[in-house]
């Protein structure tokens, strides 16, 4: 007897199904987000492969029986990777890597992979993208000996975990997750269904096994992992590289991660062999900085728990336009026109009729305000033509009133400043310091603009 389908429409944002076409989301509010699957029915045995009969579960354990290092972290020798996840691989734990083509997602798993292989652990690379043979010339480009880490090219979801229990894989690297399937669902590789429920099976396979699993994940036009948000959800830790395909450097940031410290970055340079994690973040993206150019301000932004240096290029130019231009790289454009505004009403200083450009170097994306101050004395060093003092760092959150607030963590910035040689830094009046860097007290956004107007 023929199986009997059916068509849903499930939002690629949330997850949530729908009977008909809709051009908006009922449950997630989002646009142009639903997409036709087609669903087969439900076998006779449960969603992950065991009798649908309920049965008698595993029994409580409490927590003082288990032993702390029962399950000791997988180190890849990569020491930035190993810090963002918060110390190494943790056995049976799912892990997200997203971010956009070409960025060095596949080149960063492969070197994990080999260097994995080399200390004993075993690993199985899963190319749904690559034949062997095109994973091989990858591989020849690299510092590392891969020659010892499997590599299976199939995209079919029970194949995958058939072949990691025969070669007893302890790491499992998918690459990539859009890729996969399953026969349990009709739908093609890559949609709502098929990703959601590949996913769901491996985090259920890694849980039961104790295998780590690696996904590998694309990322849409709005910077997210494709598919459904749940993915992101399910997974123990989701990574994002940022940066710049043609620079030099590539960041690793932990945007969720249940193992360790949200928000940690790792700082990695890409190189013919490969990625190579930079030791000391704060000097790279220094390097090669005009000391004496204006519009140049140093911030000391603490991502994660690694305070870390970074320049604030600004550039105000007169428009040639009716509509000034606000164009910001590595810095919400949102942010930086309320900053704008504040600098036009509480210090008097003039953007509406100038272009404005901010570019945060080294590819870096700064997301707390402690990085407002900062872009503030960029902004006022262009606009006056001033140079900003080469050994001053600026950090401070500003306020709708022009009011400068002190931001956390401020002893552990003031030792990174120190230790690559900055000796005075600009922070809220309010900050209570004890440091050896002088620090220079700033109330209101109109006394920095005064320092260097003079």
């Amino acid at each position: 007897m023929a199986r009997k389908t059916r068509s849903v429409f499930r939002c690629a944002e949330c997850g949530s199904d729908h009977p008909k076409w809709a051009g908006r989301c009922e449950s997630c509010g989002v646009w142009n987000t639903l997409v036709e699957e087609v669903v087969g029915p439900r076998s006779q045995t449960g969603r992950f492969g065991t009798p649908s009969v309920a049965a008698v579960g595993p029994e409580a354990v409490r927590l003082d029986t288990v032993l702390p290092d029962a399950m000791p972290r997988l180190h890849t020798d990569l020491n930035e990777f190993d810090f963002v996840l918060g110390g190494g691989i943790v056995p049976g734990s799912l892990v997200i890597i997203g971010g956009e083509p070409g960025i060095g997602k596949s080149t960063l798993l492969l070197q994990c992979a080999a260097r994995l292989e080399a200390q004993g652990v075993a690993t199985l690379y899963v190319s749904g993208e690559e034949s062997v043979e095109q994973v091989r010339l990858r591989a020849d480009r690299l510092g590392e000996d891969a020659g010892g880490v499997r590599v299976l090219p199939e995209v079919r979801l029970e194949s995958v975990i058939a072949r990691a229990k025969a070669v007893d894989a302890r790491v499992i690297i998918v690459d990539s997750i859009q890729t996969t399937y399953t026969d349990e669902l009709e739908g093609a590789p890559g949609n709502v269904g098929q990703v959601r429920e590949c996913a769901a099976r491996l985090m259920r396979f890694a849980k039961e096994s104790g295998v780590a699993v690696m996904l590998v994940g694309h990322v849409t036009r709005g910077g997210v992992i494709a598919g459904p948000k749940t993915l992101e959800h399910m997974a123990d830790t989701v990574l994002y590289f940022e940066g710049e395909s043609a620079g030099d450097f590539r960041i690793l940031r932990a945007v969720k991660n249940r193992f360790g410290s949200v928000d940690e970055v790792g700082v990695f340079e890409m190189s013919a062999s490969g990625l190579h994690p930079v030791a000391n973040p704060s000097a790279a993206f220094l390097s090669g900085r005009d000391e004496h150019a204006p519009g140049s301000a140093i911030t000391a932004s603490l991502e994660g728990t690694r305070p870390v240096l970074v320049e604030i290029q600004a550039l105000a130019s007169r428009s040639g336009y009716g509509t000034p231009q606000r164009v910001a790289t590595g810095l919400d454009q949102r942010r930086l026109a309320v900053l704008l505004a504040v600098l036009e009403r509480r210090a008097q200083l003039r953007f509406h009729d100038q272009d404005v450009f901010v570019n945060v170097t080294g590819g870096m994306r700064l997301v707390e305000p402690a990085a407002d101050l900062a872009v503030v004395a960029a902004l006022s060093s262009s606009l006056l033509d001033r140079p900003l003092p080469a050994d001053a760092v600026f950090f401070g959150e500003v306020g709708l009133g022009g009011e400068v607030r002190p931001v956390s963590s401020t002893e552990r910035r003031l030792s990174e400043a120190q230790r690559l040689g900055f000796r005075r830094a600009f922070v809220s009046a309010r900050s209570t310091t004890q440091s050896n860097v002088r620090t220079v007290s700033i109330a209101h956004v109109a006394d920095l603009a005064q320092q260097f107007a003079t």
